[in-house]
């Protein structure tokens, strides 16, 4: 069994990551959950640096690592595909994951869940997370797709909104009061908004809002283009979420203008697709996706592991 691993220790560290991602993953699977860029957002924030193990060999050669990623204790992992004794690697990260979990099942006397993720294809996590005692959950993330050869067209704003992008850092904290009353959730930070700001293929002229007559921000859609994710799969994709709206001016087409918006950007940098991502349950966003050219290509299950059945011993970390 595997028994060299540390805690997360710097950017060194983020690019090991990066790299046995890379590794673990087959083309087709390259943009799953995290992403490249997913992992570099996660991991200019304290929390989930806090929230990371590394395991190597005796040359440190990284062998796997795994994240435990607020709000929704969401474990994240990947293994080399190289390592020697990978089904042992497995039960270590897994247990280390019931053991982040267990103090609090303890206090709370309630249903403390690990949770994770795969798409529908990958047969083999899912598989391995049944093994583990994960059941799959009935709500889905829905991925969609747009070609961008197809007629895009103008975006028709309400009278007196107009579309700009993020104006740069100092307007980040009222960006992610939008964020959050939009979804009416506190996930989005001001730490985390940053580091997606501070990531390498950051365009602020993709980063999009929607401002009301009266100034107030009404309306977001956060493009990107992963240069690394299209050079490792020889295409040409660009994102088109998150988006969201202030309850104040929903039902009033912006998230349909900031997404046709975004899909003109893209087309001038030359991209062929457009992908975003979605809850099943939000149907506002996929009838606004859907008024936009996108079609289903994917989905990502969600499973989850009750803590309070693993209340047993495991290795100390």
């Amino acid at each position: 069994m595997i028994t060299n691993c540390r805690p997360y220790a710097g950017t060194a560290d983020l690019q090991a990551m990066l790299n046995l991602l890379i590794a673990a993953r087959p083309i087709d699977r390259i943009t799953d959950y995290p992403s490249i860029v997913d992992l570099q957002e996660m991991a200019g924030t304290a929390e989930v640096q806090a929230r990371t193990l590394l395991w190597e060999d005796n040359d440190h050669q990284l062998l796997a690592f795994a994240i435990i990623h607020n709000p929704y204790n969401h474990l994240i992992f990947e293994i080399a595909p190289q390592a020697v004794g990978y089904d042992a690697l497995e039960e270590e990260i897994i247990a280390w994951g019931v053991k982040q979990l267990q103090s609090a099942a303890r206090k709370n006397n309630g249903s403390i869940k690990l949770k994770t993720s795969c798409r529908d294809y990958n047969t083999e996590r899912m598989t391995l997370l049944k093994r583990h005692g994960f059941v799959p959950l009935p709500i889905p993330t829905l991925h969609l797709s747009r070609s961008l050869d197809e007629p895009i067209p103008l975006p028709q704003l309400p009278d007196g909104f107009n579309v700009r992008h993020v104006a740069g850092e100092e307007e980040v904290e009222a960006y992610v009061a939008l964020h959050q009353a939009a979804f009416g959730a506190q996930n989005m930070t001001v730490e985390y908004r940053l580091s997606m700001m501070r990531t390498p293929d950051y365009d602020p002229e993709l980063d999009l809002i929607a401002v009301a007559p009266d100034g107030r921000l009404a309306a977001f859609c956060v493009c990107h283009i992963s240069q690394e994710e299209n050079a490792r799969t020889g295409r040409n994709d660009g994102y088109t979420d998150p988006v969201g709206t202030h309850p104040d001016f929903q039902r009033q087409g912006l998230a349909r203008a900031l997404l046709l918006t975004g899909l003109h950007l893209l087309k001038q940098r030359g991209m062929d697709h457009a992908l975003l991502s979605t809850l099943r349950e939000n149907i506002p966003m996929q009838r606004a996706a859907a008024s936009a050219g996108f079609c289903l290509q994917s989905t990502t299950i969600f499973f989850e592991k009750d803590i309070r059945k693993n209340l047993r011993q495991v290795r100390r970390y």
